[in-house]
């Protein structure tokens, strides 16, 4: 299982390494203005409903149900293979329906998901035509979804992780050819449509190649697979939504704010999405079959050690981040972003979300291997309900915030939110006795905040000590510094870490 989440792991921090190059190309060529507000807006509409009906309720839903009936329902020849090509042809009639209509009605799409912009004609015009643009992406990727968990519940998980490389890859091209396109937010609004093509035809590629590609065929919604499917889908979809209303209230009330804003948020959106999706995606990606399997086979014990394992491992290694946030949230932005379009105001602003964005890592890695407690058991309504109620909370707290912290405010409510929800999961489980934290994982937790004290110390006095190190360069100096730190704190963390578990008897081929 840990090497499943290595592989995950590696082929998810390949395309976010890709995704940070193409965020600066874009920073610097689009800045933190009108241009890049619009483009932000334009991209993440077709991700919103992207969350919501494909990687979070879909996932949730489909992948228990086909990686039961694989392991249960072998003696029943095709099972599985019937049950996909239904959902198949079921999500191509959906997604094509909902592209017809929502594309006359982009207007009032992008009036709901940013009402700020109606205050500026030019930018609120140039929003909606780069959404017109965008938006097929959602047709293309809610496939991908599909071909992707059928790979993944077979324990092909390589190509289903390494497709979002080609998002990357895409954009960087079209920004590449900026000059082409009346200005450079059309030529990565383009880039992200022609990823979402390319994305598929990997996946289907790679699904055909195994011999387990879904085909269209008739609609069928009375057998039992699906009735499942379509029990556990809705309050997936509702508890998927509920937490996609908060990142819908992060744009709406950031587009009413100074010029920035959205831009600030999406930079450091960025960056604390890196761990989260090399580790916590990577964990849960790999975890929820692997309960899911050892659920349907009996062997709950099984699944809880999984459980342990995926969550120590991605407490250990997201941890280091969470610290960074924290400790260097200024050297940070400056080092990787300012330079071109993006000036020090605009990194400023977005350290100061970055930090706040950093209370909510270790929710949000954990909040993975909680989730999959549930959703291995078919049980959607008690994540919908935590959900829920966090996110009530953080909306909440959004419109409090905002107006004393501004843009920063939306990072903080989310961090609060985050943690509401991990213990409403996390006291439901135990109570239920659906999850069973062991020796390993307490000793780990013990591990991680021993390092983790010894590396905000690091940051805290190595910063002034590294800066009198690097010597004046004309360029990149910041760059420098951050990478002298992250060495030195690699180390410290990594020396104390591995010391407590040995202290306490614990190894790695035995964890």
């Amino acid at each position: 299982m840990i090497r499943s989440i290595l592989s995950v792991g590696g082929w998810t921090l390949v395309s976010r390494v890709t995704g940070f190059a193409r965020d600066v190309v874009m920073a610097a060529i689009l800045g933190a203005g009108p241009l890049a507000d619009a483009f932000v807006v334009a991209f993440r509409l077709p991700n919103h409903f992207r969350a919501i009906f494909g990687e979070g309720a879909f996932n949730t839903a489909f992948v228990p149900s086909y990686a039961g009936l694989s392991e249960t329902e072998k003696a029943a020849a095709g099972a599985a293979r019937r049950f996909a090509d239904r959902i198949f042809t079921l999500m191509l009639l959906v997604q094509i329906a909902f592209l017809a209509l929502a594309m006359p009605a982009m207007p009032w799409v992008v009036r709901a998901l940013a009402p700020g912009f109606s205050e500026d004609p030019e930018r609120f015009a140039l929003a909606v035509s780069l959404t017109r643009i965008t938006f097929p992406y959602l047709l293309f990727m809610t496939l991908v979804t599909l071909f992707s968990g059928i790979l993944n519940a077979h324990r092909r998980f390589a190509v289903a992780a390494g497709a979002p490389v080609l998002l990357n890859l895409s954009m960087l091209v079209a920004l590449s050819l900026a000059a082409l396109f009346p200005n450079a937010a059309y030529a990565a609004a383009w880039g992200v449509t022609v990823s979402g093509v390319l994305q598929f035809a990997l996946v289907w590629w790679a699904c055909r190649r195994a011999g387990i590609a879904p085909t269209l065929t008739t609609p069928t919604l009375g057998d039992p697979a699906m009735r499942r499917f379509f029990k556990v889908l809705g309050p997936a979809v509702i508890g998927s939504a509920g937490f996609q209303i908060a990142s819908f209230a992060d744009t709406i009330i950031a587009s009413f704010l100074p010029t920035g804003a959205v831009s600030a948020l999406y930079y450091a959106d960025r960056l604390y999405q890196l761990p989260f999706g090399v580790i916590a995606i990577a964990a849960g990606t790999v975890l929820l079959p692997e309960m899911s399997r050892r659920i349907a086979a009996g062997d709950v014990a099984g699944a809880h050690a999984a459980q342990n394992r995926a969550a120590g491992f991605s407490l250990a290694l997201s941890a280091p981040f969470t610290v960074a946030f924290l400790t260097l949230p200024a050297l940070i932005m400056t080092a990787l972003f300012q330079r071109g379009a993006f000036g020090a105001e605009d990194a400023a602003r977005a350290a100061s979300v970055l930090a706040a964005y950093g209370l909510a890592l270790p929710a949000v890695v954990l909040l993975r291997s909680a989730l999959a407690s549930f959703y291995a058991r078919q049980d959607t309504m008690t994540p919908l309900i935590a959900s829920l109620t966090a996110i009530a909370i953080n909306v909440a707290l959004k419109v409090v915030l905002t107006g004393p912290y501004g843009v920063t405010g939306l990072a903080m409510a989310t961090a609060i939110g985050q943690w509401v929800n991990l213990g409403i999961l996390v006291a439901l489980a135990w109570r239920r006795g659906w999850m069973a934290p062991g020796r390993t994982l307490g000793v780990t937790v013990v591990g991680v905040v021993v390092a983790c004290i010894a590396l905000a110390a690091t940051a805290r006095y190595g910063l002034p000590l590294a800066d009198a190190l690097v010597p004046a360069l004309p360029r990149l100096r910041e760059m420098a510094v951050l990478g002298l730190l992250g060495i030195a704190g690699t180390l410290v963390y990594a020396v104390l870490l591995l010391g407590t578990l040995r202290l306490f008897g614990l190894r790695l081929r035995r964890a």
